[in-house]
């Protein structure tokens, strides 16, 4: 869905619109281009920090961009920087010279044993390193990888260096494209690399007087800076500057890379390979067994009937009422709410209109569009309980418009006052804690209230069937037609129809990767519907064939059962992908991957539940009860 993105840049060289955060900008000769540095990240920790929490170099006037809510929460804090560089003019400065004490020094060689890498931005692209990998055909592609690295520890493989010391990259090479053409004036940036090395700079003369780095021009026999003594450290960079022939609305392409697309056609040949398999099974049901069990129970009389067993027996407590109705319907609203805030997200940035570009875009609006979601989550919150024959329509209505968001929010409040105590910039500034508030009581309750009202309004359609007052006795079920053996069976289904992907999205969550192949998305999504609706309507007849009624919770805990094996496989992904350390960065990555284990079973289940509620309904329409 690339091309999309690349079709809404070139028309925005006409000026006939540009997509959020895409628009072009030419640079004349000689013109300032400025740098502006984002933040400290580490997939070790989790924890991002500001750029100036260490002692860097600061610009004489220090300034903060204006970030969106979706920055604040990815913990961005975008600000100048004292890098000055100017379009084509290739250059060796001295930063500065820091003197660091102790505490300087040790808070940099944390970071560092921490394996930060530093995020910095120029015309809106962030810097990167390049990367050589090689593809299975024995091919090669250059790739990004987001930021430079702070320093590195010292080891044998590393000459000059001391095993356990850690080194600062004190010297920047910025390595940036820029591309002309005829149809405009100037040059556009489309590349911005950047190389780091360490360099234990020397110099002669008075420092701000007539000091000259001896250590000038730059040479890999010059020795590393280690940082482990208070001193002067000093800080340098270059300018190279490349013409390019990559365009403007190209890019995004290296980091964007989302390695061979053959691993996500074989993820989506997998899930169709399951969803074919289900469709068969289900026209089976439908077509032949259904048919045949209709045209049998319609023909013989009652009296035969007595003998016999089957699905239709239970037709007098098929629609009977299950426990904690209140919980199902609240239940089955929020996942509809999550469930089209989901699909018209994936459906924007398949679009382009979310694009990387305007970074925080897709958090703002994922959060913008679960607020809004609020109508369809009062809506079919109410129209299940009134289903369900439930007259506490307020307390259903508050339940379903507080509880998940509240257990939700609960959990990330907590998180955010360990982070908080760590001083990272992920941190949630008590502004932003109370626009979500306000968001979420100004806008979405209301909005659960207005879809509800509509919901509780609207008449319903006479039952297929009327429920006898005295429930039949259940027969004895055999040990496959438990309810834990179902949602074993029913959860890893749907889970196997997304895990491939579900291995790039957490590489792009954890691992600091981009992730913007949406339309690979879309179609699992797609198939992910699919395979959750089909599975549960045929556990749904199974059970009902052997005379067990209670189909409503079971419906929507097979296919919600997913969400455990999301659980379960989101701690196989931290024992072989990831190396965090220290207790606040394992216990945000558990609580948040305990949250989207949460959120993705309510989602999957609402498939299941609202699909064998639409099956139930249409094979007991058919049957002639007396």
């Amino acid at each position: 869905m690339r091309s999309l993105l690349l079709l809404a840049c070139a028309l925005s060289r006409v000026h006939a619109f540009y997509l959020p955060g895409v628009a072009p900008k030419e640079y004349l000769e000689n013109e300032k281009v400025e740098v502006k540095v984002n933040k400290l990240s580490s997939s070790v920790t989790q924890l991002p920090y500001d750029y100036y929490n260490l002692a860097f170099c600061k610009p004489k006037d220090l300034r903060n961009s204006v970030e969106n809510l979706g920055e604040v929460l990815h913990g961005s804090m975008i600000q100048n920087s004292p890098y000055e560089l100017y379009m084509q003019k290739s250059d060796f400065k001295v930063l500065c010279k820091v003197d660091l004490n102790q505490k300087q020094v040790n808070d940099f060689a944390k970071r560092i044993k921490n394996d930060y890498r530093v995020q910095m931005i120029m015309d809106n692209l962030p810097a990167a390193t390049r990367m050589i990998s090689e593809l299975p055909d024995g091919k090669t592609i250059t790739m990004y990888d987001r930021g430079y690295r702070l320093g590195f520890v010292g080891a044998k493989e590393f000459p000059g260096t001391k095993p356990g010391v850690p080194y600062l990259n004190n010297h920047l090479r910025f390595i940036i494209k820029y591309h002309r053409d005829e149809a405009f004036v100037g040059s556009r940036i489309v590349g911005f690399e950047v190389e780091a090395f360490s360099v234990r700079h020397t110099y002669k003369g008075i420092w701000g007087k007539n000091a000259q780095l001896t250590s000038v021009p730059l040479s890999p026999d010059l020795p590393p800076q280690p940082i482990t003594e208070p001193g002067e450290y000093i800080f340098t960079y270059d300018v190279t500057w490349e013409e390019s022939d990559i365009h403007w609305a190209s890019r995004w392409d290296l980091y964007l890379y989302m390695g061979d697309d053959q691993i996500h056609w074989f993820s989506i040949l997998n899930s169709l390979a399951i969803v074919l398999l289900l469709t068969g099974i289900v026209a089976m049901i439908m077509v032949r067994t259904l048919r045949r069990d209709l045209s049998r129970y319609n023909a013989e009389e009652k009296e035969e009937l007595q003998e016999e067993s089957g699905w239709k027996l239970v037709h007098a407590d098929v629609l009977r009422p299950p426990p904690l109705p209140l919980l199902l319907s609240s239940t089955v609203g929020t996942g509809m709410q999550l469930l089209g805030m989901s699909c018209i997200s994936i459906f924007c940035a398949m679009l382009g209109f979310l694009s990387p570009a305007n970074r925080g875009g897709l958090l703002t609006a994922t959060l913008l569009l679960f607020v809004l979601m609020g109508v369809p989550a009062g809506y079919f919150a109410s129209r299940t309980y009134k289903s369900l024959r439930g007259a506490q329509w307020t307390t259903l209505t508050l339940l379903t418009a507080l509880l998940y968001p509240g257990i939700v929010l609960f959990i990330f409040f907590i998180l955010n006052f360990f982070i908080w105590g760590r001083g990272s910039s992920a941190a949630v500034p008590f502004g932003t804690i109370v626009a979500l508030i306000s968001m979420w009581f100004c806008i979405s309750v209301p909005l659960v209230f207005l879809g509800a009202f509509f919901g509780f309004k609207q008449p319903l359609k006479d039952p297929p069937v009327r429920t006898n007052e005295i429930p039949r006795q259940i027969p004895l079920q055999a040990w496959y037609m438990g309810e834990a053996f179902t949602m074993l069976i029913g959860g890893i289904l749907p889970f196997g129809a997304v895990f491939i992907e579900l291995f790039f999205i957490m590489s792009s969550v954890w691992l600091q990767r981009f992730y913007y192949v949406f339309g690979f998305l879309a179609l699992v999504v797609t198939i992910l519907i699919l395979t959750c609706a089909q599975i549960s309507i045929v556990l749904c007849y199974f059970q009902l064939c052997n005379e067990d009624y209670n189909w409503w919770w079971r419906s929507f805990l097979n296919s919600g059962s997913a969400g455990l094996y999301l659980l379960g496989y989101s701690l196989v992904y931290f024992f072989t992908q990831l190396d965090m350390v220290g207790f606040v960065p394992c216990m945000v990555y558990f609580a948040y991957m305990a949250i989207a284990s949460l959120l993705f079973a309510i989602t999957t289940g609402t498939v299941g539940f609202l699909s064998s509620w639409w099956f139930v309904l249409k094979i007991y329409s058919a049957v002639k009860v007396d």
